[in-house]
Formats: structure tokens, sequence, C-alpha cells
């Protein structure tokens, strides 16, 4: 089974989202023999934002091709200004490949990576979850879902919210995310290989 390891966030050590999503890989690693992980950190080597020349070649791009090579992506995001980083952003535009990785039918947007699972690891700083104050703002979560369920993939979403709320608000988030990503359960992870 091949495993798509990227994270985005700039924050480096001091990273909640690395923290999960190494977490999430570790998980796969302990459940699902022969794994074969491809790790991308998208802050340290960063994708250059879209060019009409590099939109005119996406069908050509090594970066849409191994999201299709991998059967699992396990994606540690940031949450800044109320979205992704802009690293994760333009890695994104150039795996929403028509042709590739969706196409237009009689109905409608066909997506072509049926099958494919991605799980992200969202770290937020406030509070933005479904009946929050602040939820209207949350633009992370959602955008993620949209863009892989609109390309036929599976998406599962863990969240550490409220890291900005102090250092127990902090570590309890961290925690609590952790404990989500260590009880993804071996059949489910079983099921992927």
């Amino acid at each position: 089974m091949k495993l798509l390891h990227l994270d985005s966030s700039i924050m480096g050590e001091g990273s909640a989202s690395r923290a999960i999503s190494a977490a999430i890989v570790e998980q796969f690693r302990k459940t699902v023999p022969n794994l074969n992980v491809v790790y991308r950190d998208l802050a340290a080597e960063p994708i250059p934002h879209m060019t009409l020349d590099a939109f005119l070649k996406l069908e050509e791009g090594e970066d849409v091709e191994q999201f299709l090579n991998a059967d699992v992506v396990v994606i540690g995001a940031g949450f800044y200004n109320f979205s992704i980083p802009s690293q994760l952003k333009a890695w994104i535009d150039r795996i929403a490949v028509k042709g590739k990785t969706f196409t237009y039918g009689e109905s409608g947007p066909v997506g072509l990576a049926a099958g494919k699972r991605v799980i992200v690891a969202l770290a937020r700083g406030n509070v933005y979850g479904v009946g929050s104050l602040y939820a209207a703002y949350e633009h992370a979560e959602t955008l993620l879902r949209s863009i892989f369920g609109f390309v036929g993939a599976d998406v599962e979403v863990i969240v550490a919210e409220g890291l900005g709320r102090g250092e127990d608000a902090r570590l309890a988030a961290i925690e609590g995310a952790l404990a989500q990503a260590r009880q993804l359960s071996q059949s489910s992870l079983a099921a992927v290989a």
C-alpha cells in the first residue's frame, strides 16, 4: 500500500498538525505490512503558486501522478487567516486536474479518485467547529472536504482546536486529536491495504 504524507504547517517542531499527521502515519505503519510512505514538507520545499504556464501543463505534472498513485493521503494543515496554508493550496491546484482527478458527465462533475482515502490533521488556534461562535469563519475543513470530495476521495478530518486559548487548552486539544489518531481502527486501516 502507498501512503502520501504531506505537511504544510510553517510552525516547525511546535506544529500540532505535524504531530497529529505523524501519529496517523504511525498507526498505518503499525497496522499495514509493507507500507510505502512518501513524505513531503510543503513548507520546507514549497511549490510555486499557479501560473498560466503551470496551469496549461497540469496533466503532465508529477504532483497529480503522486496523488493518484497513493492509496491513502495524510495531510497536516494549519489554519491561518481562516483558511489553509498557501503552500497546501499550491499543491491542491496541481492535483485538481480535469481528466485526471475529475471530469464532467451528463449530470455534472464526476470524481476520478474514488476509493482514495484522505485523512486531514487540522490544527486551529480558536474554536471554529459547528455550533461555535466563529463557525462561519471556518474555511479550511470545509475547503478540504469540498475539494477532496469533488475528486471522489473519502475524506476524514481530525481536528485540534482552541490551541491559542492557553497552554492547558492547547495540550488538551492536541492530546484529544492524538487519541483520535490512535483510535483509527485496525479494520479501517487494513481495509485500504
